[in-house]
């Protein structure tokens, strides 16, 4: 095969439920293969939070809406010769068969590379893959193609059993459920036709109870079929994959099982003819006698985004290496250089994936979990043993309160056990902790939890011994809570002393966890992949750092409100570090990120993005290299920042700003005093300890409506609108983040001003206008950059403001004010002293890199260094227009109504010479992913 001269790369979009940041860790993974190849890449995409979306990474940008009429006419201006159509998603999957099925490939002369479009339709055409895998003598459960409702009814009632309907061309499960009776049948296949793009769905035999395993393979053209990672789910089939607890790797059958059921993966995929990655995933009746084949991805995952970060082995940019003709023989090893990637990675440590859903942001959800996918992201943990592994996750989650030791008062489990078991342990966001409490209060064994559940009971028994473990705490020798994971705060809180004591006693005691490499070949070989986890296992021996290191610490899982964007800070600060010829080390447990591929450093370590754990890094970091490491936390949103206060009391310096900037800047009084120190105008209000407080507030602004805002928070968590009575006591009924802020709702403009600051002088490359009033938050409105309504002296008025803070404070690096425009008032509502969702879209529709500017001012260079004027930057060529994009129809009982508290879960990007073709773009983007 010829070596292509020009390639496009489709996208996946903005952020949704069940298509996330994988996609641009595969994207970016796969372009830079690519381009290395000597290959020009063209790259379509509407989302400007991603790396994949910068022109250095994804060569040609197109920020368009992925729509077939959209991508046709970038073929037919930039002239592709070929298409990698496997990267995207389920979008760009399903936007590659429509553009063969009009005839724009043939038209113009683009051919497909890597797994042809014929394998694509027989992996996800519900029928063709049902023939294709019975014809190779491999199991499926009993199903039925159908294309109309009558159809579907008829078999359900031939089958007289519990069904799954899975609709054809879909992710994340959309339109898919159980049913157990012909009503819920007809109403969930009227749901999975309505979802599916070509209107056909599989009803097909409930499985309910069966153990789910996933195999990611590699296949190249010469036949070559590898499988990368075998994985486990601890919940059994009826969970959605996206929504279960994964292991790496399978820990519960025996070896002939897996060896089976990996041949029947490959055989799928070498029959289908799939050249790069794929997912295979099969249910296996609980004692290991009988298997079925589920469904086939033909294309990068979430799971393959599990897989390279559980094994070290690089599967987008391997796959995209196959794509180009290569066979795995003739690609070097990507652990060790040399051999070839022609083989199958063995690990030595168990993986542990937990997902993040948004019911802390949303209580009043539908908390049960199914076949359509509800969480937002995952965080994933290694360890030598699954205890460790697994407290490391439910550590890398954050949960804000819902640790390990959490249980909820309303089980009511110190007085009496559940009445009805199965029921109590029902699949939901909070079934882990029940099972664990059920285990503490002794009110049931491992064994009755796996028979209620379905899961397995070797799973159960390991949830036991820890729970076992967490009972010999007190009085034990440290070193053994350790060993079995627990965290300085989960020992401090059992042994009622402040976690800080714990973290002395280990100290001084010389108890410390070990830094071992993940490299693909279970020590077998020497590797070398930056690569690291924690151990109280042996410790392994380390080569000093040659180099000083700066240290990014990372925003760990997707969630609304955080999201992609830190991400994109991280890895451009890391890659600006570099640069300055200085080691970036990367902390972060976020599977699906590009921050978290090893490449994108010097020195990765996947860890829980804690106190305890950030600390264990600097140390080791500082033995690396024989001086202390500098700290960044500007760019991995809340989670970093909130690690500030801890960080100081251990003397350990933050790069541009101290604790005492950001406790003033997160603190909502102490902040109204410095706008007042700063003669800015702020809102205003007073402060509220409490509901008589709150009211007495109200009545001193003269009357509703008022806005509420806790302190500490992102996303607008705990932030409210009260404009009514009713308003204030539903507010009061919720957990209140007391003290908080009352201020007057000011009506006006809001702006986002993203200001960079050397200490001395500043800079604001960009200002964002929100087109929504305020009181809905920033990241739910449709924003304009150029503001298009403001003088540029208002602009500048604006930016004045937003320098005079950051000077104020004596940040170095980047600042984030926003504020509203209110005839000449400029009030100022707050400043985040960290990056913020705004970063990748001034950088979008500037050029500019704001990160690595922000990041080398952090570091001690000033404006001058970096290219930066002072002042307000000119005006671009261009107008951006910023659209959220929501999908919260995944969460039924979620209210949709915008205001303070962001719901979206991304954003698309319009980009024009003129405002109204940018918005017109912006809401073609937005439309193209509509539920």
């Amino acid at each position: 095969m010829s070596m292509p001269r020009k390639v496009l790369v489709i996208g996946s979009g903005p952020i949704l439920i069940g298509q996330a940041a994988e996609f641009d860790y595969a994207g970016v993974q796969a372009c830079l293969a690519l381009r290395e190849a000597g290959v020009e890449t063209v790259l379509v995409n509407s989302n400007p939070a991603t790396v994949m979306t910068d022109p250095d990474v994804g060569g040609t940008v197109i920020l368009a809406p992925l729509t077939l009429e959209r991508v046709t006419r970038v073929i037919e201006e930039h002239r592709p010769d070929a298409l990698l159509p496997t990267l995207g998603g389920q979008t760009g999957l399903n936007l590659a068969v429509a553009l063969d099925d009009a005839g724009v490939l043939d038209r113009c002369g683009v051919r497909v590379l890597g797994t042809p479009l014929d394998a694509v339709r027989a992996a996800e055409d519900r029928g063709g893959f049902r023939s294709l895998v019975t014809g190779l003598g491999e199991p499926v459960p009993e199903s039925a193609v159908v294309e109309s409702v009558d159809d579907g009814l008829r078999f359900v009632e031939m089958l007289n059993a519990p069904i799954v309907v899975r609709p054809a061309f879909t992710l994340g499960g959309g339109g898919g459920g159980f049913a157990t009776t012909l009503e819920e049948a007809r109403t969930r296949i009227v749901a999975g036709l309505a979802a599916s793009p070509i209107g056909q769905v599989l009803v097909e035999r409930s499985l309910l109870g069966w153990y789910e395993i996933e195999f990611e393979v590699l296949r190249d053209a010469s036949d070559t079929t590898i499988a990368i990672c075998g994985m486990e789910n601890l919940d059994p089939m009826g969970v959605h994959t996206g929504d279960s607890i994964v292991v790496a790797p399978i820990q519960t059958l025996p070896d002939p099982v897996v060896q089976r059921l990996r041949r029947c993966a490959l055989k799928i995929v070498r029959a289908l003819k799939l050249e790069g990655g794929c997912n295979v995933q099969l249910a296996v009746a609980p004692d290991g006698s009988d298997y079925r084949v589920i469904e086939v991805n033909p294309r990068v995952s979430r799971s393959s985004a599990l897989a390279s970060k559980a094994t070290g082995y690089p599967i987008a940019r391997i796959a995209a290496q196959i794509a180009l003709g290569r066979r795995l023989h003739e690609l070097p090893n990507p652990a060790t250089g040399g051999n070839s990637a022609a083989f199958e990675p063995a690990v030595d440590y168990v993986v542990v994936k937990l997902p993040r859903w948004p019911f802390d942001k949303f209580p009043n959800a539908d908390r049960s979990l199914g076949v359509q996918m509800k969480a937002t992201g995952e965080a994933m943990a290694i360890d030598r043993e699954f205890g460790p592994a697994l407290l490391k996750a439910v550590r890398s989650l954050e949960p804000r309160g819902r640790g390990w030791l959490w249980e909820d008062p309303a089980w009511e489990l110190a007085d009496r056990p559940p009445a009805d078991l199965p029921a109590f342990l029902a699949p939901s966001d909070t079934r882990l902790w029940r099972m664990v409490a059920l285990l503490r209060h002794g009110w049931t064994e491992a064994a009755a939890i796996a028979a209620a559940t379905g899961i397995a009971p070797w799973f159960t028994d390991r949830l036991a011994e820890v729970v076992a473990a967490e009972r010999r705490i007190v009085g034990a020798p440290l070193l053994e809570a350790k060993r079995a994971g627990f965290g300085d705060a989960e020992i401090a809180s059992i042994s009622g002393v402040p976690a800080v004591a714990v973290r002395r006693a280990r100290v001084r005691a010389g108890i410390g966890p070990s830094y071992r490499r993940v490299d693909t070949c279970a020590g077998e070989f020497p590797a070398e992949t930056p690569y690291f986890y924690s151990s109280y296992a042996d410790p392994e021996v380390r080569p000093p750092a040659e180099r000083r290191s700066v240290i990014v610490v990372g925003s760990g899982p997707i969630r609304i409100g955080q999201g992609i964007e830190f991400d994109y800070c991280s890895v451009r600060a890391a890659w600006a570090i570099r640069e300055m010829g200085l080691d970036a080390v990367v902390i972060n447990n976020n599977p699906e990120t590009v921050s978290t591929d090893y490449d994108a450093c010097t020195r990765l370590y996947f860890e829980p993005l804690d106190t305890e754990s950030v600390l264990d890094v600097i140390d080791h970091e500082r033995a690396l290299t024989g001086t202390p490491p500098a700290v960044v936390l500007t760019f991995g949103g809340q989670t970093a920042i909130d690690l500030a206060k801890d960080l100081a009391y251990a003397d350990v310096p933050i790069a541009g700003l101290t604790a005492e900037v950001i406790e003033i800047t997160e603190d909502r009084e102490r902040f109204a005093h410095l706008l007042e120190e700063l003669d800015l105008d702020g809102p205003r209000g007073s402060l509220a300890g409490s509901a008589a407080e709150l009211r007495s507030a109200i009545e001193a602004l003269g009357g509703l409506p008022v806005i509420v805002r806790p302190s500490w928070v992102i996303g607008g968590r705990g932030i409210a609108v009260l404009r009514s009575e009713a308003d204030v006591i539903d507010y009061l009924g919720t957990d209140v983040g007391w003290p908080l802020r009352v201020d007057e709702l000011v009506a006006g403009i809001e702006l986002d001003v993203d200001v960079i600051s050397d200490g001395e002088r500043w800079c604001v490359p960009g200002i964002l206008e929100q087109v929504d009033p305020p009181g809905v938050h920033s990241g739910d409105s449709v924003a304009v950059l150029p503001p298009q309504r403001l003088s540029r002296a208002a602009q500048e008025r604006a930016a004045e403001a937003a320098g005079r803070i950051a000077l104020g404070l004596e940040v170095r690096g980047i600042l984030n004010v926003q504020m509203i425009l209110a005839g000449d008032r400029a009030v100022v509502i707050e400043a985040n002293p960290r990056a913020s969702r705004t970063v990748p879209i001034v950088a979008k529709a500037t050029g500019f890199d704001i990160v690595a500017a922000a990041v080398r001012c952090a570091l001690g260079s000033t404006l001058a260094d970096v290219g930066l004027s002072p002042g307000l930057a000119p005006d671009g060529l261009l107008v951006a227009v910023k659209a959220p994009v929501g999908s919260l129809w995944r969460l039924p009982g979620v209210s949709e109504t915008l205001g303070p508290e962001m719901r979206s879960t991304g954003e698309v990007l319009g980009l024009a010479a003129d405002a109204g073709d940018a918005m017109r773009l912006a809401e073609e983007a937005v439309a193209a992913h509509a539920s």
